[in-house]
């Protein structure tokens, strides 16, 4: 993680140096704007060739100098003159102009920064002995005021098993990353590890307005929603790298290992908890909100969410949001603990309930998660309350907190706004590997820390009679685990196994399967209870269980965002 201390400002030379080379800044600046005009298009009396040499002339000082010092200001010096050449040039293409301002802006860039992120923020700064003026150009709120930039192309993509989402252009590919904000209700959705977003730097000379301030001026640009820069009357696309903020993220998160502790109870993953946005709020971008499975974290939707990302038509209709969950919990605990998340974050996102995003909510759910996504577009039904119960819930004599809390998960109705759920290798009917060693281990660790089994607990003990024998022994001592609902013969995964989505939701089903397994299936999901019926299209592909991790499975989900809120036919396509 950065911090102040390795990251901080580079120490200032000493003062006689600092005179020397301000004095000779603004000889060269007197010089320039006596010579030529660069206000975003005003009339120039040098020409964009006569520039380009200069510029030229600039890079070979700086390749030749003998210090630090004098290399920063010879890159400055080229970087702002080829932008000066850029707004002179009658072509909006991607000139040399604007690759050398590209590459002297990165020059400078890295001369400052000696292999490690810089620090600014915006306003007037010393780098090297050097000052400039820093300016965001709609960088995003979810970052601080004080920025650490890095150069995307030095972020190492194993995270993402090396897929890059970038594209060439005007400017140098940066990540710009901050410790999440606390000042805000906003600032809960952010995950922990920070805030690490996509932006483009350059340099260039300040505009005519402002020209009683000669400082040279750092831009750091926001490409995603800015994605041209103008210079003069010319427009230059910037370059972008949408991979490395998240590969960034990525690398910085302790959700794999937290994982399979959140599977028993694990107190960390309970404490992080919650929905987190992957991209900036947008209440005019449909969400897909992403559910993970049984031991697992968001990190099962590295390579979709980048796939997603890294789409320019599918990242200018579509926002990401996660859910991270401790996974020990019944099914229907689980759907309620996720419907609180979700309902916290459209609390503080959209407290009006106005937004359009809240309208074509896609839910995409691995493994658990497809069930969990299924149930909370479900209506229960008295069927499920009767697998575990043989008197009406008013009948019981219970703590109000504990009755409210047993309403809520045995009681719900469809979430509103779900029109798509994307199920993923989702034990529809149940996985016969919950009978297994482990599903014995997690039920005698998970119980203990499910706060809501302890109220049922309590529940049961003081209304023996009104519990079904098929579950009485369960219900007594709290082991009712995820791993125990997951059972196919369990008696309310019986019951909520037969809820099926509201009608207006469409759903579709990606399985997989392994060859020799028996039964066929991907070795822990059988295709039998994977496979959903009514789903609008289903895709079959060889995999282990991490079907979200599947490149055929990820260009699956792709086509169904891409058609997703059109008309379709109910369309099966397997893949033997």
């Amino acid at each position: 993680m950065a911090d102040g201390t390795k990251h901080g400002h580079i120490a200032q030379r000493p003062s006689a140096v600092r005179a020397f080379a301000c004095m000779a800044w603004m000889v060269w600046v007197a010089c320039v704007s006596s010579c030529a005009s660069t206000g975003g298009g005003h009339a120039s009396r040098v020409s964009a060739e006569a520039l380009l040499e200069q510029a030229q002339a600039r890079e070979v000082e700086a390749i030749r100098a003998q210090s630090s010092q004098a290399q920063a200001y010879a890159w400055l010096h080229c970087a702002t003159l080829a932008h000066d050449a850029m707004a002179a040039e009658k072509a909006a293409t991607e000139t040399a102009a604007g690759l050398l301002a590209t590459q002297c802006s990165r020059a400078f860039f890295d001369l400052m920064a000696q292999g490690a992120p810089i620090e600014v923020m915006a306003g007037r700064l010393s780098l090297g002995g050097v000052t400039i003026r820093v300016e965001f150009r709609g960088m995003p709120d979810s970052l601080a005021r004080s920025v650490y930039l890095e150069p995307a192309d030095q972020v190492s993509m194993d995270p993402l098993d090396g897929a890059r989402h970038h594209h060439a252009g005007f400017g140098v590919p940066l990540v710009a990353f901050s410790l999440p904000c606390s000042d805000r209700p906003i600032c809960r959705l952010y995950p922990p590890e920070g805030v690490f977003r996509p932006a483009t730097l350059w340099l260039e000379t300040p505009l005519a307005a402002v020209a009683h301030d000669d400082t040279p001026v750092l831009v750091v640009q926001n490409p995603v929603t800015q994605p041209e820069h103008v210079a003069g009357a010319n427009r230059y696309t910037l370059a972008e790298d949408m991979s490395a903020p998240f590969a960034q993220l990525l690398e910085r998160t302790r959700l794999k290992r937290l994982a399979w502790w959140g599977m028993i109870g694990g107190a960390e993953i309970g404490k992080r908890s919650g929905l987190f946005l992957l991209d900036d709020y947008d209440p005019n971008k449909t969400p897909i909100i992403m559910i993970h499975g049984l031991a697992g974290s968001p990190l099962i939707w590295a390579r979709l969410s980048n796939a997603i990302m890294g789409d320019p038509e599918l990242h200018r209709r579509y926002q990401i949001w996660h859910i991270v969950y401790q996974s020990n919990a019944p099914l229907l605990v689980e759907r309620y603990r996720v419907q609180h998340y979700i309902d916290e974050a459209w609390h503080v996102l959209d407290p009006g309930s106005h937004a359009p995003a809240r309208q074509g909510v896609v839910l995409i759910g691995h493994s658990m998660g497809g069930v969990i996504a299924r149930l909370l577009c479900a209506q229960s039904t008295p069927d499920v309350w009767n697998a575990a119960f043989t008197a009406p819930m008013e009948s019981l004599h219970a703590d109000a907190n504990d009755l409210a809390t047993l309403k809520d998960v045995f009681q719900f109705k469809p979430y509103p706004g779900v029109d798509e759920i994307i199920f993923m290798a989702a034990p529809q009917r149940g996985s016969p590997s919950a009978d297994g060693l482990l599903g014995r281990l997690v039920g005698l660790l998970a119980w203990r820390h499910i706060e809501e089994m302890a109220g049922l607990v309590r529940i049961v003990t003081e209304n023996p009679k009104a519990i079904q024998p098929a579950v009485e022994s369960i219900f007594q001592t709290g082991h009712l685990t995820s791993l125990t609902s997951l059972r196919p013969d369990e008696p309310v995964s019986l019951a909520d196994e037969k809820l099926m989505p509201a009608a207006g939701v469409r759903y579709d089903t990606i399985a997989g399967v392994l060859p020799g397994v028996k039964p066929p299936g991907d070795g822990y999901v059988p295709l039998s209870s994977a496979l959903f019926p009514g789903s609008a299209t289903t895709l079959i592909v060889h995999s282990d269980h991490k079907v979200p991790n599947n490149p055929e499975a990820i260009a699956g989900v792709l086509k169904i965002l891409r058609e997703h809120g059109n008309s379709h036919d109910v369309v099966s396509s397997e893949t033997p």
